[in-house]
């Protein structure tokens, strides 16, 4: 039903969850798109999910529904968002428990190509490319700087 409401073919749904609450559920629709998404994209794509949710089961239902962006906290999760943030630096959390931080170089098909900065101590970070292949990663961040 969300896929169906998005109003431009650039845009995409990153995550849709619903509230367990009986008495007025909470839907929280997440949408973004490869230059980003407005508020008026938004805003159509909320008018088109509750004319939807109307037409599939009747005006009586009480619900709450929320249509955003993903924030700058909110974990990459799809090949395009991944896209959008080349040459920002990610921290990514391994399927073995590691972690890795680097600049995001390219996505690829199976995967991302990262500098990988390597810290250690008493000595100046160093660099090197890694692949990381979609199905290692559990967890994927953009990494905030404020320099």
């Amino acid at each position: 039903m969300a896929e169906a409401s998005l109003p431009d073919n650039e845009l995409f749904i990153v995550d849709v969850t619903v509230s367990d609450s009986a008495v007025r559920p909470k839907i929280t629709v997440l949408a973004d798109g490869e230059q980003g998404i407005t508020i008026d994209q938004c805003a159509t794509i909320s008018r088109r999910i509750n004319a939807k949710i109307a037409e599939t089961f009747g005006d009586e239902l009480s619900y709450v529904l929320e249509v955003s962006s993903p924030g700058v906290d909110f974990p990459l999760t799809q090949p395009k968002q991944f896209k959008r943030n080349i040459g920002r630096n990610l921290k990514l959390k391994l399927q073995d428990g590691t972690e890795k931080t680097g600049k995001l170089e390219e996505v690829t098909e199976t995967g991302l190509n990262l500098t990988q900065e390597i810290k250690q101590k008493g000595k100046k970070a160093t660099y090197e490319p890694v692949q990381i292949p979609f199905g290692e990663i559990v967890k994927a961040n953009v990494v905030i700087s404020f320099k």
